[in-house]
């Protein structure tokens, strides 16, 4: 699509704005974006001629003529997402409107030598097999870890082995494609921005709870990511000096108690005993690859399991990890004071046990005239974490503020069909 910068900047716009409120009429859009009619209407003219944009139904109207509203096609492009766990990836292939496409389990071990190759060749063998129709913008990568900047994508993960590792630099070279990378939170939150609770709110946290626990701020609309790239980790909110030794190296993070290791050990100190919880699961076929501080996860799913069918101890286990988790986050909502709260990970299978523990601490905790403040529990499954991935890619063309940068404008040119 031929154009001026400005003309690009103004479709992107017109994209941005129907991505983040959904179809609305060609009047509607001049009056959001400050645009004369006779601009909308040449604009939008061409984003329907290059299949970007559709003709939906029309708006009643109090008077006059009922408004043709406007909105996403959604195979007019789509991203490939890819989430690093400590044994796996995860990789899914995702349309503009949010509709998975296809999904990939591949077994990784990112300690090894050659981590950053087996990576690219994944990834590789994938692009291959889903070029086509509609076509690639590029490749979002979730990692447990800091990211200095999605462009650049070095990231430094402890629960990886990585440090300063150059996994944006690695896979630009063997894709030629455009990539961004992210803390998997923080893209958690950029597709809750886009596609899920959050299009509703401007200011809200993403918490995660599972293996590990994170958060993500979304402030105005933008994902905070602070100086270097580290914001939202808060499983690593001090909490005990003495208390259990964290993934980190640190002793007594919130992580240490919540996360699935800490559940275990919690369990085990009232008697539960992961090696029966973990021998339960392997009866039941309920031991995933993954594992949370050398014990399958299967051997969690037991214990909530246990708890769902009314075990003491379980429950217990939960209540209290709940109402930990519920003191530190409602420490983070009276500094940051977010409209809502929305809680996701591999975790919400069992929120039910964790609710019991968490809304009373919370309530108890959270400044007067927060409390009141609304706690969104999202579905999961095992490819949420990738679909946040992919969302890096998708939700470019609608970032205003140019948080994803060169690489950013590369999406948004193979979406516009401009030349990079």
């Amino acid at each position: 699509m031929a154009g001026t910068d400005r003309g690009d900047l103004t479709r992107t716009a017109i994209l941005a704005l129907l991505g983040t409120v959904g179809p609305l009429s060609r009047s509607e859009i001049a009056r959001e974006l400050d645009l004369s009619p006779a601009t909308v209407t040449q604009l939008t003219k061409e984003l329907i001629g290059h299949g970007m944009l559709e003709e939906l139904d029309l708006k009643p109207s109090r008077g006059g003529r009922p408004a043709q509203r406007l909105g996403l096609v959604g195979s007019a492009g789509r991203a490939l997402g890819v989430k690093v766990t400590a044994d796996h990836l995860v990789l899914v292939d995702v349309r503009l409107d949010g509709e998975v496409l296809g999904s990939w389990n591949k077994p990784h071990d990112p300690t090894a030598p050659d981590a950053l190759e087996h990576l690219a060749d994944a990834v590789e063998s994938v692009v291959r097999e889903i070029s086509g129709v509609p076509p690639l913008l590029g490749v979002g990568v979730g990692v447990p870890g800091s990211v200095d900047d999605q462009a650049v994508g070095t990231v430094n993960a402890p629960t990886l082995g990585w440090q300063a590792m150059p996994v944006g630099e690695r896979l630009r070279r063997r894709l030629n494609l455009p990539v961004l990378v992210e803390n998997d939170v923080n893209a958690l939150a950029a597709a809750e921005r886009l596609y899920g609770r959050g299009r509703r709110h401007n200011d809200f946290l993403v918490l995660t709870i599972g293996r590990g626990v994170g958060a993500a701020i979304v402030a105005d609309g933008r994902v905070y990511r602070g100086a270097r790239g580290g914001a939202g980790e808060f499983g690593h909110l001090p909490m005990a000096p003495d208390g259990p030794e964290c993934g980190c190296g640190a002793r007594g993070c919130l992580e240490a108690f919540v996360g699935s290791a800490g559940l275990l050990a919690a369990a085990e100190r009232a008697g539960q005993s992961p090696a029966e919880l973990l021998a339960a699961a392997e009866r039941t076929g309920r031991s995933p690859v993954e594992r949370a501080g050398g014990e399958p996860l299967g051997a969690v799913a037991e214990l909530g399991k246990a708890g769902a069918g009314g075990d003491p101890v379980a429950r217990a286990v939960f209540a209290e990890a709940g109402a930990i988790l519920g003191r530190a986050t409602a420490g983070l909502i009276n500094v940051v004071d977010p409209e809502a709260v929305v809680v996701l990970g591999e975790g919400t299978a069992d929120w039910p046990l964790w609710q019991e523990g968490f809304d009373s601490a919370l309530r108890a905790q959270l400044y007067p005239g927060r409390r009141d403040i609304s706690v969104e529990v999202e579905s999961w499954d095992d490819t949420s974490w990738a679909q946040g991935a992919a969302a890096l890619v998708l939700a470019t063309p609608f970032d205003a503020a140019g948080a994803a940068g060169e690489q950013g404008r590369l999406v948004r040119a193979r979406l516009i069909g401009a030349a990079p």
